[in-house]
């Protein structure tokens, strides 16, 4: 039972300003881009998760030189073409973006690869990424299109044109990584999603063109040469202070000032949300850094919570939040309504089912299938019987979901898989304890 966290007690009120690890979205394209450049790359506040650590030893095995310090990593990149002799085997280990993002950087590996992963990740779908990569020459061998996924670059990789539909950063991003190593123009169509990768892109003086309307991105993307050496102080992740934001929402009598966070646009639909639901929160010394929007957020308890028919166009820059967002929901006057998300079922785990199953535990009505949840709120609501929560594919958010919704509704909880928090934010618990004291 050691790694069982067990809470009992709610949160008392606090007055506390924290601050929180480097954005995972970030942290993560910045590694896969140092390793294509010949020059020293330099990141201060890098994530030290296990998604990241997984990035780095990756990289490493493609021939990329790497000094992790206590405050700052350097890579020395191979350039645009990876330097191995022998077959490789790269573990992506939990991370979704990891795997899905590097598979497009590996377009003109000469030698074969092979993709695994653990075994939450061993469950997705990965033909939404190989399917357009197949288009530029790259062959995958792999059981119905999930990992182990063997690799075979192609040796005069072709550009293409691409419609991704589904909003996947993801997709997108891999995509325009391979378009970088192909002859021609690479033209993409796609749905609104996180644009980390096209702002870094426009940082480092690679050749994009970008026209947006309300729906979607049309980006233009040339191969290159050389990329320049990417030196970056990496802004906290708003899907890490999420849990924060709702904890302060939903305690007693308490506030919240969390320092220098990411709220690029494709991002912040949590705020938006929440607001529309009635939440106290305000962003505070905005400023633009390399491309990317940053703020001070402060965050008030918030007495008079209201039910949302929530817009499905909010769902892209939201997805990672919505099962604490569904805890908000839960406090609220009136009923909330979340649709098409699909999506949040193909993530570490099925979290639109597991969202379901914890409101269920905790007495509130709802009505969920594959594609949407009905919750039915109550403000009043509070909580004394014993609560167990495990078998959830050591999803961190559900297990992170879970601390929160202990904390604040009350209970007698048992929450397994306390080490999920490393692959995404391992100072979770650290940062809380800081809050709580």
């Amino acid at each position: 039972m050691k790694n069982t966290l067990r809470v009992n007690n709610v949160i008392k009120p606090f007055n506390r300003k924290i601050s929180v690890e480097g954005d995972k979205s970030l942290s993560i394209r910045w590694v896969l881009l140092a390793s294509l450049s010949k020059k020293k790359s330099i990141a201060y506040n890098l994530l030290k998760s296990e998604d990241v650590l997984s990035a780095l030893k990756c990289i490493k095995k493609l021939g990329s030189k790497v000094k992790l310090k206590k405050n700052s990593c350097e890579i020395f990149g191979t350039g645009l073409s990876y330097n191995f002799k022998e077959k490789l085997i790269l573990d992506a280990g939990n991370s979704g973006t990891l795997a899905r993002l590097i598979l497009g950087l590996l377009i003109n590996t000469k030698k074969e690869v092979t993709l695994i992963g653990d075994r939450s990740l061993s469950k997705r779908d990965f033909s939404r990424v190989t399917s357009p990569l197949k288009k530029f020459g790259m062959t995958f061998k792999s059981k119905n299109g999930k990992l182990p996924l063997t690799i075979f670059g192609s040796k005069k990789p072709a550009s293409i044109d691409y419609f991704e539909n589904r909003g996947s950063a993801q997709c997108k991003t891999a995509v325009m990584f391979a378009g970088l190593k192909s002859s021609g123009i690479t033209n993409i169509k796609a749905k609104k999603s996180r644009n980390h990768t096209e702002l870094l892109f426009k940082y480092l003086k690679i050749p994009i063109k970008i026209r947006s309307t309300r729906k979607y991105d049309f980006i233009k993307l040339k191969r290159i040469n050389y990329i320049n050496p990417l030196n970056y102080k990496i802004p906290g992740d708003i899907s890490s202070c999420a849990f924060f934001i709702v904890l302060t929402i939903l305690a007693k009598n308490s506030q919240l000032f969390i320092k220098n966070i990411n709220i690029n646009p494709s991002r912040t639909g949590l705020i938006t949300i929440l607001k529309k639901m009635g939440a106290n929160i305000k962003l505070l010394n905005i400023k633009k850094y390399k491309g990317e929007k940053i703020a001070d957020i402060f965050v008030k308890s918030s007495n008079n919570l209201k039910g949302i028919n929530c817009s499905s166009a909010l769902n892209s820059s939201a997805i990672d939040e919505f099962l604490v967002i569904f805890l908000v929901a839960a406090k609220s006057k009136g009923v909330s309504i979340f649709k098409n998300l699909a999506e949040l079922n193909e993530k570490e785990s099925p979290r639109l089912q597991w969202g379901s199953k914890i409101l269920t535990e905790l007495g509130i009505k709802n009505i969920s299938n594959k594609n949407s949840i009905k919750i039915y709120g109550n403000p009043k609501i509070s909580i004394t019987k014993k609560i167990k929560v495990n078998n959830f594919l050591k999803d961190h958010r559900v297990f992170m979901m879970s601390v929160i919704a202990a904390l604040t509704f009350g209970g007698k909880w048992e929450i397994s898989d306390l080490d999920s928090i490393k692959t995404s934010f391992p100072s979770f618990l650290k940062i809380l304890k800081s809050v709580m004291h």
